[in-house]
């Protein structure tokens, strides 16, 4: 599949409450949370507004004109937070699209972005055992905690980021 990774322009940044939708792993078997569960408090906080702060970051995988995944990143008090100097991500790719490396590139390139606009580093969130959650690991993310919620299986992840850090 041919794509290419590009900066989400701002007249696109209401696609990321679809994305932050699709980013919600439901394990196998159980059901998918209602849509409407994206305007909830801690669904917003990652959307919000999204390009009115100074910290405010997103990245699009695009092909044939079709958005078919989204990369974000703000300084906010999410499930992954940590401080307020570390940015956490939010990722997601089109269902019909996963499993063919778009998601990595989507967090390479944000890394990179990361890293160039001076950050030192940077946190999600993710359960255990969503498929991301090896993304994340092959990608330097190392866990350090248990999110705000319910579960140990949801954890927080932090990755250097700089000259030193693959």
């Amino acid at each position: 599949m041919n794509y290419q990774i590009r900066e989400l322009r701002k007249k696109e940044y209401r696609i990321l409450g679809e994305y932050i939708y699709r980013a919600i792993y439901s394990p196998p078997g159980t059901p998918r949370p209602p849509v409407s569960i994206v305007g909830t408090p801690a669904m917003q906080v990652y959307i919000e507004n999204f390009g009115s702060r100074r910290d405010d970051f997103a990245l699009a995988a695009e092909t044939s004109g079709l958005i078919i995944g989204a990369v974000w990143a703000r300084i906010m008090n999410d499930f992954g937070h940590i401080d307020d100097r570390t940015p956490s991500l939010a990722l997601a790719v089109h269902e019909s699209c996963r499993g063919r490396g778009i998601g990595t590139a989507l967090m390479k390139t944000m890394i990179a972005a990361l890293t160039k606009r001076g950050y030192s580093r940077v946190s999600l969130s993710v359960q255990k055992s969503n498929p991301a959650f090896r993304l994340y690991r092959r990608l330097g993310f190392e866990t350090v905690g248990r999110t705000m919620g319910e579960t140990e299986e949801e954890i927080v992840m932090c990755r250097r980021l700089g000259p030193d850090c693959a």
